[in-house]
C-alpha cells in the first residue's frame, strides 16, 4: 500500500515540527537563576537570557575580564564579561551567556557561572 505524497509531507512537516518544539522546550531561554542553579545540568553549555538587578562588580585590570553577580530575586549567579563595559552595582539588566561550570564535584557544580554574550541595560 502506497500512501499519497501529500500525506508523506505532512506527516514530515508534523514531525519536524514537534521535533523542533521538543528542543526548544528542553532548555528554556529564560530560566531564573534559581533553576540554572538547581538544574545545572540541564542548562551547562547552553546559552540562557537572566534578568535582574547587579548586586556586586569588579574589574581586573590588564587581565581583559569583568566579574559581576545578578540577582533575580530567586537566586544569585556570577557573569564572567570580556567587554570593556561593566555595570555599576544596582544596573538593572538582561543578561544573555553561556552556562558554564568549572567543575563537578559529587554531583555539584563548582564556579557554575554564566559567560556574557550581550549586555542589555532596563
Amino acid at each position: 500500500m502506497r500512501l499519497n505524497p501529500d500525506i508523506r509531507w505532512k506527516g514530515v512537516v508534523v514531525a519536524l515540527v514537534a521535533a523542533i518544539t521538543i528542543a526548544c522546550a528542553s532548555v528554556p531561554g529564560r530560566p531564573s537563576i534559581q533553576q540554572v542553579q538547581t538544574q545545572s545540568g540541564r542548562f551547562v553549555d547552553h546559552s540562557v537570557t537572566i534578568r535582574g538587578r547587579v548586586t556586586t562588580s569588579w574589574g581586573i585590570p590588564l587581565v581583559g575580564f569583568n566579574v559581576y553577580k545578578v540577582e533575580d530575586g530567586t537566586g544569585e549567579i556570577t557573569v564572567v564579561s570580556t567587554e570593556r563595559r561593566l555595570p555599576g552595582r544596582g544596573a538593572e539588566v538582561e543578561v544573555r551567556g553561556k552556562v558554564e561550570d568549572v567543575a563537578v564535584l559529587g554531583g555539584r557544580p563548582l564556579g557554575l557561572h554564566l559567560r556574557e554574550q550581550r549586555i542589555r541595560y532596563r
